[in-house]
């Protein structure tokens, strides 16, 4: 059997984080016996294929049926086993919520809950794809645990962590390349934001593919003479409010970015924490209330306005509300 050492990606490479999931699960599928994967006849489309292929004793293959592989993932923790739970956010969030929710979550299951698929940057397969309500579903709901990675590395960080941390856990993969902005010496923790790049005048949080566009944003505004924090969410839930909480204070003005539907998400999440304990004035770079569409990521990006243009006027736009203009 394959134990030959774990691999990163080097900054700058784009990679999609559903070849960090097959990577990562293959990885550890020799190293360690506790999890087995449960498929909803999407291990092509989620990354998880060389798993499939390298450990087929340790799948269980429900075709499209993905309330079913839910419920049944309920069950099988009982034998102390962990069930990873692999599908498209749409048909493994959406069509099995109700099995999500009162199975594994109200049972408080040791269940992870890995789905591809996420956002406009699905790209071409269109609206019925591109799920852009996962993050207000899973966070609404008590006792499970969201981790968006922001790309290919730290995904590879979290998956471990992830298997470790008791209880549910919905953990974004995401379908299209993107930046790889974190070494293999990035010290991942669920519950803990990363600060990127320090800034005084304002912050931007970004979760998942948007923190490569806010990082790129923030050398655009420095151009300007405007100095922008940027930290990098990956775990929506629970909040690390310490972090959040103190980027307010310090620059007085947030932007959020994340590749989602304004409503419900990561930036309501910020909101609804700054709003209780630190009001500032806060720009969110976001989806606007609407499904996606079918086209190429970056063409989609420019779309919907999800581009590190975009953070760049929602930037300006905060200051100039920040300043009282």
């Amino acid at each position: 059997m394959n134990k030959a050492a774990l691999s990163y990606w080097e900054i700058g490479e784009k990679v999609s984080l559903r070849d960090a999931f097959g990577r990562i699960l293959c990885y550890l599928g020799s190293r360690r016996s506790d999890f087995y994967l449960f498929d909803a006849d999407v291990a092509g489309g989620t990354g998880s294929k060389p798993f499939v292929e390298q450990f087929p004793n340790r799948v269980f293959q429900f075709g499209i049926a993905e309330q079913n592989a839910m419920a049944a993932a309920a069950g099988f923790t009982t034998t102390k086993l962990i069930p990873v739970v692999n599908g498209f956010s749409v048909f493994a969030i959406m069509r099995s919520h109700e099995q999500f929710r009162t199975a594994v979550a109200y049972a408080n299951r040791n269940v992870k809950v890995c789905c591809s698929h996420l956002g406009v940057d699905v790209g071409p397969d269109g609206a019925t794809a591109q799920m852009l309500e996962d993050l207000a579903v899973a966070r609404s709901i008590p006792n499970v645990t969201v981790v968006v990675p922001a790309d290919a590395n730290e995904f590879m960080m979290a998956f471990p962590k992830v298997l470790d941390h008791p209880g549910p856990v919905y953990l974004r993969i995401g379908r299209s390349p993107a930046p790889i902005i974190f070494n293999e010496e990035h010290d991942f923790k669920i519950g803990k934001a990363t600060i990127m790049r320090q800034g005084k005048d304002v912050c931007l949080i970004a979760t998942g593919v948007m923190a490569a566009r806010a990082l790129e944003a923030s050398r655009v505004l420095e151009k300007e003479g405007i100095s922008a924090r940027v930290v990098n969410l990956s775990t929506i839930k629970p909040l690390d409010e310490a972090t959040l909480l103190d980027a307010a204070r310090e620059t007085g003005a947030v932007v959020t970015a994340e590749d989602h539907n304004r409503l419900g998400g990561m930036g309501s999440a910020v909101c609804e924490l700054l709003a209780q304990n630190c009001p500032v004035p806060v720009e969110m770079v976001a989806v606007n209330d609407r499904f996606g569409c079918s086209g190429e990521p970056d063409e989609l990006a420019a779309h919907f306005r999800l581009t590190p243009e975009a953070i760049v006027k929602a930037a300006q736009r905060v200051l100039e509300r920040k300043n009282g203009n």
